[in-house]
């Protein structure tokens, strides 16, 4: 899937702005003219939310009412198919409104449904840095892409852990609900877990084959851990620490623990890599997820990257452009300087790159 037309209004510093994008789109212009509203736009329009900012309210321009992103969209192979259009709106009220095809939305997993996006920019770091709730965000954004009962099964698990971990509040916890609760979570959890670790079998050879086309990186390895004993069942763990539990007042194991831990030679990988490694690593998980995407779906998502040259020589930030480019997504792109990405995208034919001018907020086609 790929925008082919996209409209943005009173989101941040873009008061109007529509384009028409092609498969490599680099939006270039000074810190603050508005090329990373753009990405943010598009990242709204496909998930819900910003990745800039926890609520919506900052994104909305400051004398508007509401902020709206439309896209026009064209699935791979189709020409004939009509575009879908898709678009998402933000009040001030704290009301927000997707439509697909004209259809109001039930949820924002429609939008990642219609429209799957991966995200490379300075919060890529948190993929080493961060703790284990952005590396299990990670890896169920795969699990929900290819899966068809993840969602589903996750939200069976959240609910469980819900009403149990209300029962661990409660002064004299009765026994007998307890136990359905850990019944249930513990079916769910068993379900979860096994669509984590089939994707992460899946992912992680594609991973390690990326890694190496990106730098030369010996001993780096990933490792899925499912958030409780592997040898015992969450139902036994469960009873076992209840008091702990209780003391505590929340669920301490469970599928809610996951994480996928990133090491070079047995230590923390954070710890011993420069940040251009960091971020490459970081990419390369992203490229990957984007590559098993497009081999299980049959349809590519869309690559949003913001200041690709930060942290990177020109080696890797060319080595990284020709990848985007073998996978023949579409990208939208930002940097300060085209200059800085000459060079970066060989092999692309002219009618596929095109070149936007971002100042105060507005938009231009160079090409």
């Amino acid at each position: 899937m790929s925008i082919r037309r996209l409209r943005i209004s009173q989101l941040r510093n873009v008061q109007q702005a529509e384009l028409e994008l092609r498969r490599v789109n680099l939006l270039c212009g000074p810190n603050g003219s508005g090329k990373t509203s753009v990405l943010e736009a598009v990242f709204v329009l496909g998930s819900g939310r910003s990745f800039r900012a926890s609520r919506l309210d900052p994104v909305i321009q400051h004398d508007a009412s509401q902020f709206t992103v439309f896209a026009s969209l064209v699935g791979e192979g189709s020409d004939g198919a009509p575009p879908v259009a898709i678009g998402v709106s933000r009040s001030r009220d704290g009301s927000f409104a997707g439509r697909i095809q004209g259809q109001a939305i039930r949820n924002s997993a429609e939008l990642a449904r219609r429209l799957p996006l991966q995200l490379i920019n300075s919060d890529t770091f948190d993929l080493l840095v961060g703790g284990p709730k952005v590396r299990r965000q990670f890896l169920d954004w795969g699990v929900f892409h290819v899966e068809h009962g993840f969602h589903r099964t996750w939200l069976d698990v959240h609910r469980c852990l819900r009403q149990r971990n209300a029962l661990l509040r409660h002064d004299r916890i009765p026994t007998a609900q307890l136990e359905i609760w850990n019944s249930q979570l513990a079916e769910s959890a068993a379900q979860l877990d096994e669509m984590r670790q089939r994707y992460f079998d899946a992912f992680y050879p594609i991973f390690q084959q990326t890694l190496r086309e990106l730098l030369s990186l010996d001993g780096l390895e990933l490792a899925y851990q499912r958030g409780w004993d592997r040898e015992r069942s969450l139902e036994a763990v469960l009873a076992e620490q209840i008091e702990k539990d209780r003391a505590r007042g929340f669920t301490q194991s469970g599928p809610h623990r996951a994480d996928v831990r990133v090491r070079m030679r047995g230590i923390n990988a954070a710890e011993v890599l420069s940040r251009g490694q960091q971020k490459l690593v970081g990419a390369a998980m992203k490229l990957a997820q984007g590559r098993l995407f497009s081999a299980s779906q049959g349809r590519d998502c869309v690559f949003l990257v913001d200041d690709l040259p930060a942290e990177l020589d020109r080696a890797h930030r060319r080595q990284l452009c020709q990848l985007l480019g073998a996978m023949r997504c579409q990208v939208l792109l930002s940097c300060v300087d085209a200059a800085e990405l000459s060079g970066c995208w060989d092999g692309l034919a002219a009618n596929e790159l095109k070149l936007f001018h971002v100042e105060h907020g507005a938009l231009s086609a160079v090409n």
